[in-house]
């Protein structure tokens, strides 16, 4: 692998570690949601929370299989 190769790979996977950290933290934070918020607001946060995190982990698996695509191409 050449040195602008690799280093597109590091963007990628940087890429692909933060989407992967925002899902967790959005899944966490609807979580606390559920149970630490009073009254009407606890259900309606939570949902929008998990429902960012479902669309963020389908973003994040398109672009996964693609790069794993690129990088068996590469090899």
């Amino acid at each position: 692998m050449d040195e602008a190769t690799k280093e597109e790979l590091k963007w990628k996977f940087y890429r692909l570690a933060i989407v992967l950290n925002a899902i967790v933290l959005l899944v966490a934070l609807g979580v606390v949601a559920l149970l630490k918020l009073q009254g009407n607001y606890a259900i309606p946060a939570a949902l929008i929370l998990f429902a960012a995190a479902l669309g963020l982990g389908l973003y994040f698996r398109k672009h996964y299989k693609a790069t794993r695509r690129w990088l068996d191409e590469q090899a």
